[in-house]
Parts: structure tokens; sequence; C-alpha cells
């Protein structure tokens, strides 16, 4: 088994929260391939709002403004919806135990995001 090797220079290294998301993105990018394909406009846009996730965190760690984290943290809502949606029995994208989980490693996301907010407001 091969080991990943990651960009010592990459704009993301050494953002926790990036890595975090990293699993969620792991956790749920390959579900997200084997949506069925009568949902395919779906899936496209819940990938498309899964990757624009990591540009905003990107975004807010090159930037001192505060309203760039809040962006990310709107963006996150948003995936929320999307897990919601996959998981209505009408679509059935995701089992309720892929929900939870995925639920749980946004959480985590969110947890950091929140933590990120407060710090910048502390400095002002």
């Amino acid at each position: 088994m091969s080991e990943i090797v990651k960009d010592e220079h990459a704009v993301h290294q050494g953002l926790a929260i990036v890595e975090a998301y990293e699993q969620f993105i792991n956790y749920l990018y390959p579900i997200l391939q084997n949506a069925p394909r009568k949902h395919g406009i779906a899936r496209d846009m819940a990938l498309r709002a899964l990757f624009e996730q990591v540009e905003l965190f990107i975004a807010a760690a090159k930037s001192p403004q505060v309203s760039r984290l809040y962006s990310a943290d709107a963006h996150l809502a948003a995936l929320r919806f999307w897990l919601r949606f996959m998981v209505d029995p009408a679509r059935r994208m995701l089992t309720p135990h892929q929900h939870r989980a995925a639920l749980a490693l946004l959480a985590s996301v969110g947890k950091r995001l929140g933590a990120w907010i407060k710090s910048v407001k502390i400095r002002g």
C-alpha cells in the first residue's frame, strides 16, 4: 500500500480545518460517485458544493476578513442541505447511516470553523 505524499508548499498545509474537511470529502466522494444516474444533476451539484468549500477555507485563510469565515460557514449549511436532500426516502442517494456519519464529520469541521471565527473576532 502506498502512502499519500502531501505537497509541503500547498496553501492549505497546516490548516487543520482543511485536513478535517478532507476526511469528509474522502467519505462522501465515493458515495456520490456511485449515486444512481437518474440523480445525476443533484449528484453533480453536490460534488461541486463539496469542492467549493475547500476554496472558501483557503480564501478565508488568506484573508484577515471575518466575513470570509462567515461565507465558509454559510456554505457548510448548504452542504447540510445537500445531505438532507440525498437521504430523503424519495431519492435514497445516502443511507441513514451514511447521512449520520457524514453529518458527524461535517460537525467536526463546523466546530473548528466556529473556533476559528471566535479567535478572529477576539483578535479584532
